[in-house]
């Protein structure tokens, strides 16, 4: 191959680089405000959701340079297997991505306006189920950097825990409303919150489902967890 027809590969592995170095800038800044929302609903503290509102607006900013990269990288050749399928992951995880900041916003919201309640005694479940989330987001971001399938799977197992969880919030938090109406508006935004940190564990399993096609290029969604 001549060095003209190398040309147009060199580049096309030069954008498939950019584009994971603004997939991971992304991973990084959803990463960060997940902990800051969720620091903020512990610490009954308001204040983080201005910051982390400002945050996910540079998150939509680099979702939309991902589906820019991705289109052009589509069109600059016509990518077959491991580049294909590396080129559709990093879109398909560009969106939970997003989707992982639009939950973090909306409980930080949550925890502005629940600073202003009646606090409610404080639920074991809401602590261990916010440190299972934060590592399922770590891992699978971890697992999609090093190409760690394995890892994935276990993320992926590791959902019906937070599904558990927050199953027993919901049975804890109406008992706590129905024991004491100044603690209802208070419960229902942990309920929101609860639902929210569920939603992130989804997307986290997504996210690994999608490793895993990449790595292994077998799909594994909706299929039993072993």
């Amino acid at each position: 191959m001549t060095k003209e027809e190398h040309a147009p590969r060199r580049r096309f592995h030069e954008e498939l680089d950019l584009l994971q170095e603004v997939l991971l800038e992304m991973a990084g800044l959803v990463e960060k405000v997940i902990r800051e929302a969720i620091g903020g609903v512990l610490a009954r503290d308001g204040t983080v959701a201005d910051a982390i509102r400002d945050a996910d607006d540079r998150i939509d900013e680099l979702e939309v340079d991902v589906d820019e990269r991705v289109l052009e990288l589509l069109a600059l050749q016509q990518p077959m297997a491991s580049d294909l399928r590396q080129i559709v992951t990093a879109n398909k995880i560009a969106n939970d991505l997003e989707r992982m900041g639009d939950h973090a916003v909306n409980i930080a919201n949550a925890a502005k306006r629940m600073s202003e309640t009646t606090p409610l005694p404080s639920i074991r479940e809401l602590v261990e189920m916010a440190e299972v989330v934060q590592g399922m987001v770590s891992d699978a971001l971890d697992a999609y950097v090093t190409r760690n399938a394995a890892k994935a799977r276990l993320v992926v197992m590791t959902d019906d825990r937070v599904d558990e969880l927050r199953r027993s919030m919901y049975r804890i938090l109406v008992t706590h409303m129905l024991e004491d109406p100044k603690r209802l508006s208070g419960a229902l935004e942990l309920l929101l919150i609860s639902q929210n940190l569920e939603r992130i564990g989804d997307l986290a399993t997504n996210v690994c489902e999608d490793l895993v096609f990449l790595v292994e290029g077998r799909m594994i969604k909706h299929t039993p967890r072993t």
